[in-house]
């Protein structure tokens, strides 16, 4: 694969944090949910853009997409020169590093970009911009596919709790929040990682305020079922939940601790 010709890289250096299975959580949902893409694809190429001071983000991504799809190939992109040459040691079959940013160096269009903990130091006025260039790169749409994807969103150092947007060609399609059941004292936790796009509108009027608070009431409804455990208290109140909200998934989802939600229903008004 070669890199596409490209001047200075569109961005800005991130913190550059990174940890194993910080990305566990995204990943078992990009395998779980568009796996099928891969294994269609006749390149199947995805972007680990942004993957910090150290590539284990990039490594544990390959052998994820290779459970599914075994010709899978990752690309890691990093703007800062140093983290490209530190993560060099580390190529192997399927898996190189480039230096680059938002105009994504890859010579074929990606089925998936992965943008995890990078928007979180734009400006939320930014962040259109970047996902239009980012959606601009991926694998188009087709009479087999909906096109490639995009995962922008943000979590913890530790990667128990999750947030984040999936994106195709057309724009985003859905919200998904994931977390580690048993760190969980209400839903409304899951507000600190909120992605760019949204964190600053868990405010009164806004949907996604709206969104945590509706799902608090179902979590503080579902209390008996915490004597089954955690797990059974969350699908209950998703069960609840989505009798108001469009939520996409169902409980085989749920049970991992995740609830997806249309984008349409918890996009900023304004």
């Amino acid at each position: 694969m070669t890199a596409r010709a490209t001047t200075r890289p569109v961005g800005t250096v991130t913190r550059g944090t990174t940890n194993p299975n910080r990305l566990r959580r995204m990943d078992r949902w990009i395998v779980a949910t568009h796996g099928a893409e891969f294994r269609r694809a006749e390149d199947p190429v995805a972007v680990d853009l942004g993957y910090g001071a150290a590539p284990w983000t990039a490594v544990e991504l390959l052998q994820r997409l290779r459970t599914v799809a075994p010709h899978a190939r990752v690309v890691g992109v990093e703007i800062e020169p140093a983290r490209v040459a530190a993560a060099k040691p580390y190529e192997r079959e399927g898996l190189v590093f480039r230096h680059g940013g938002f105009e994504v160096p890859v010579a074929r269009r990606p089925v998936l970009i992965r943008a995890a903990n990078v928007l979180r130091q734009y400006d939320e006025a930014q962040v259109a911009e970047v996902w239009a260039r980012l959606c601009g790169r991926l694998a188009p749409a087709s009479e087999r596919s909906r096109g490639g994807l995009l995962v922008e969103g943000t979590c913890d150092e530790i990667g128990r709790r999750h947030v984040w947007v999936a994106l195709g060609p057309e724009g985003p399609r859905t919200v998904t929040f994931a977390t580690r059941l048993g760190s969980l004292e209400r839903p409304s936790d899951l507000a600190e990682r909120l992605p760019k796009a949204l964190i600053h509108r868990n405010v009164p009027g806004e949907p996604v305020h709206s969104f945590l608070r509706d799902f608090d009431r179902a979590w503080a409804a579902a209390a008996p079922y915490a004597s089954y455990g955690a797990r059974q208290r969350w699908m209950r109140a998703v069960r609840d939940l989505a009798a108001d909200w469009p939520v996409t998934d169902g409980p085989v989802r749920w049970r991992q601790g995740e609830v997806t939600v249309a984008w349409g229903a918890l996009a900023p008004r304004g």
